[in-house]
């Protein structure tokens, strides 16, 4: 069973990661349908993260074992939406004195950047990841990837008609919301390089904008722009406030979590295996792309919480952000970029750590993770 004791995100698999070394491999075509027929059997030892020459189809013999464990784990994470009772915080949201004006304006802030984020995740995965990764078993864990991803937009959008909220106000904030449609704005050229039909890997050039691309959506998309909402929520739950939302988050924030880790090792994997790619320009440049998403993030934490509220206010997301970001840096080989940045979060960890027999509210018993699918008939 996973452990997510630590302070932001369970430890990357990469010190523990087998790469075999040899000559590269020519460029060949990103895709798999131009790649050229196989014959022979695979050598694991030949696999490559990116424009691999071996078989795309071929799922073992396994190279890329993480990958593997990491499916597998996913899969044996597996929720719905539908299993977690939103009786308790439909109550409380339907009840003025229950809610102040500030968390109402955390919960709607909350969903209108994650309904969207989510998709431009799957969007991301399926219409660009998945395309340039040559390596059967990654591919396998980012199928599973992007049906997380749709089950989180479920998730938000089950909220959302729970609660009775503006579909449309909420649907449209990436669009209508400053520091929402910054960060989403920030993060649609990088994904818009892996979905561009005509982009294909194999130069120099064209493995570092991949790069760079997975860099942002691992390192800032996932492992920084959603935490200052996790935080939100999850405060709001240890208050006894919106359980229902915040036990959904607490599931999301596990698979997110996951997410960001199988993006580090790939990272690691690609610059293992490349290391021309690795340039001291390219380190300046991700910490310069990372100092931004900080910045943006820091924004974001500023206008959901005018006010202090639940504890919270915006200058403690400047240090969350700062430490998160240290750590970010660190799991991809950079130094630091904000030293002695401390967490003032320590019971994040515990939010992290969900366990298998029941979860953190004590709501519904899970030692069936897909209980919601089982007759007693």
């Amino acid at each position: 069973m996973l452990s997510f004791d630590e302070d932001i995100v369970q430890e990357a698999a990469t010190p523990n990661l087998t790469v075999v070394e040899r000559k590269p491999a020519p460029p060949a075509p990103s895709l798999a349908a131009n790649q050229p027929a196989f014959t022979g059997r695979v050598n694991a030892n030949d696999k490559r993260m990116i424009n691999g020459q071996t078989d795309v189809n071929q799922l073992v013999p396994f190279k890329y074992h993480w990958a593997w464990d990491k499916y597998l784990a996913g899969c044996a994470n597996h929720w719905m939406p539908q299993e977690v009772s939103m009786s308790r915080d439909i109550a409380q949201w339907k009840d003025s004195t229950a809610l102040t004006e500030d968390e109402r304006l955390i919960v709607k802030r909350n969903l209108g950047f994650f309904t969207t984020a989510d998709s431009l995740a799957a969007n991301n995965i399926v219409l660009g990841t998945y395309r340039h990764i040559t390596a059967p078993e990654c591919r396998q864990y980012l199928l599973r990837q992007g049906f997380e991803e749709a089950i989180h937009t479920h998730a938000y959008q089950y909220i959302v008609e729970s609660l009775g909220l503006d579909e449309s106000e909420v649907f449209n904030a990436y669009q209508e919301v400053a520091s929402i449609k910054a960060k989403d704005d920030f993060l649609i050229p990088f994904i818009n390089t892996l979905t561009d039909p005509a982009f294909k890997t194999g130069t120099p050039e064209a493995d570092q904008q991949l790069l760079r691309s997975l860099i942002v959506f691992a390192c800032i998309m996932e492992g920084l722009f959603f935490y200052v909402g996790f935080v939100q929520i999850l405060a709001l739950g240890r208050q006894n406030k919106m359980q229902g939302a915040a036990e959904q988050y607490q599931y999301i924030l596990r698979d997110e979590s996951m997410h960001c880790n199988f993006g580090i090792d790939v990272i690691n994997t690609i610059k293992l295996e490349n290391p021309h790619l690795w340039t001291a320009e390219f380190r300046d440049e991700i910490r310069s792309l990372i100092q931004h998403g900080v910045e943006l993030e820091y924004q974001y934490a500023e206008a959901t919480m005018p006010r202090g509220v639940l504890g919270l206010n915006a200058t403690m997301f400047k240090e969350y952000l700062r430490f998160i970001a240290n750590r970010r840096c660190q799991q991809i080989g950079l130094d630091a970029l904000y030293p002695g940045a401390t967490n003032p979060f320590p019971w994040m960890s515990e939010m992290m750590d969900l366990k298998k027999e029941k979860n953190f509210f004590e709501t519904r018993v899970t030692e069936y993770q897909t209980g919601g699918a089982l007759s007693w008939d």
